[in-house]
């Protein structure tokens, strides 16, 4: 059986088809969090704090641990500083990759866990409706 049709059109028809499936397609985004291996507490604090925030949009975040000079003699120290944000976000993200050593680099990426915000969302939303 054949079917004689307008060409100009089925292409068009296939092009909206193409564009409304990229449009529906969901764009995982990845964030990156730079910290150093002799980072203070008050600034460790800050930069978990907006990893917690990437993390409740839904993001992946890539940390890396940045060593400069002599720094490099000690990846333990950019090991500990990993191990350590990994544990305090236990709660709210996997480790997706371990952390590993790239030229001057020490790399580790974490993926929310779903559902690991819902009952803060409802917390929020109760502080929210007795503020106003």
């Amino acid at each position: 059986m054949c079917k004689v049709m307008d060409y100009g059109k089925f292409k068009y028809q296939q092009a909206m088809k193409a564009k409304q499936a990229r449009k529906n397609q969901s764009r995982v985004e990845v964030k990156e969090m730079k910290f150093r291996p002799k980072i203070d507490v008050g600034d460790y604090e800050t930069k978990k704090g907006h990893v917690l925030r990437f993390l409740k949009k839904g993001a992946r975040v890539k940390i890396t641990i940045m060593f400069r000079g002599r720094e490099m003699a000690h990846p333990e120290q950019g090991l500990n500083v990993l191990e350590r944000l990994a544990q305090d976000l236990k709660p709210y993200a996997t480790v997706e990759s371990q952390p590993k050593l790239e030229g001057r680099n020490m790399l580790m990426l974490l993926a929310p866990i779903k559902g690991a915000f819902d009952n803060e969302d409802a917390a929020d939303g109760e502080t929210d409706s007795k503020k106003k």
